[in-house]
């Protein structure tokens, strides 16, 4: 087993960094973890055998997806690139072939995840209408494209952003809009309610999405969602496909990802309060009923269909795992 002390330091870094939220938002995860793995593809030494590059790359992945145990983009991210490298290993290239498909591959998985942010901005700016303002949670750049690319196209908006506790992400939102010059008002998570009225739509985007079309997203979300349901607001969900989860058609739920106490209370009053009991999920659920629509690359779909993009994404993944689940369960 190779410890993370051998990996290169840029990967190490990367992976501290995603682990401690300093590289935050499921999208740029990926591209971090995409990064990681040419960059620990690049600096590869130890061998020049082909099953030990394909061992040590695994490895890599493995440290990587153990970061962060909830956004689905990252495990997807690091598949992207090993279950290619993975293939040419079965079709006996060498190492150095190997090593070009892992390169190559992150930087496609890289790109594509950059042009569908753009390509969602622009499908999902057709649901913002001059007038409107909206609603955002967190800061997703997938939501922020679509603002943006409405403002853009001429389209007079106004824009509340929550600010997001603990850790304030909201706050890079609202510096992101106000940059942009569009009109933009922060407020607490806790007032989005009293607000609910004047908001025509919301758009957040997502770190995880199931087979039956639920949202995993930054803790507030479905809050969010049931105050939009109670006020007719429409809710909309702006996510790349690669954010799907496979695991969940094969009935696997959705770790919820629990953070230190030290993000919600300062350290110096849990020292005088040690009797003090904190709970701070990352994100939580929100149900496909809520939800209007989920904006992708691909195209605007209804939550239910999220079952189509996994089987057209990963039907292969699936179909491997039933497969082998089926000759499992008659082995036993």
């Amino acid at each position: 087993m190779v410890a993370p002390q051998y990996f290169p330091p840029e990967v190490v870094k990367i992976a501290e960094g995603i682990k401690s939220m300093k590289i935050r938002g499921a999208g740029r995860i990926a591209r971090a973890a995409a990064k990681a793995l040419k960059i620990a593809a690049e600096k590869y030494d130890l061998s020049r055998d082909s099953e030990s590059f394909v061992d040590y790359l695994n490895l890599v992945g493995d440290y990587l997806k153990s970061t962060r145990p909830t956004a689905v983009s990252l495990p997807n991210a690091v598949g992207y690139v090993l279950i290619r490298v993975s293939q040419g290993f079965e079709e006996g290239m060498g190492f150095s072939e190997l090593r070009s498909i892992a390169i190559n591959s992150a930087k496609s998985f890289i790109e594509m995840s950059k042009k569908a942010v753009e390509e969602i901005g622009r499908i999902g700016s057709r649901l913002i209408s001059s007038g409107d303002t909206i609603l955002t949670h967190c800061n997703s750049s997938t939501a922020i494209s679509v603002i943006r690319h409405a403002f853009l196209s001429g389209k007079e908006i106004r824009v509340f952003a929550t600010e997001t506790r603990p850790k304030f992400q909201g706050l890079i939102t609202y510096r992101t809009l106000r940059d942009l010059g569009i009109d933009v008002t922060l407020i607490t998570d806790s007032a989005v309610r009293f607000f609910i009225k004047k908001i025509d739509k919301v758009i957040v985007g997502a770190d995880t999405i199931a087979a039956n079309g639920a949202v995993v997203n930054k803790i507030g979300t479905s809050q969010i969602a049931l105050a939009a349901q109670e006020a007719r607001v429409r809710f909309f969900v702006a996510s790349e496909t690669y954010k799907f989860s496979p695991a969940t058609v094969l009935g696997e739920l959705v770790v919820i990802e629990e953070r230190s106490p030290l993000e919600v209370v300062p350290e110096e009053y849990i020292k005088k309060n040690s009797d003090i009991i904190v709970r701070n999920p990352a994100f939580d659920v929100t149900p496909p009923e809520y939800i209007d629509a989920i904006i992708t690359e691909k195209g605007i779909i209804p939550p239910r269909a999220a079952i189509m993009v996994l089987v057209e994404e990963y039907g292969r993944i699936i179909s491997t795992s039933l497969t082998k689940i089926a000759v499992e369960e008659e082995t036993d």
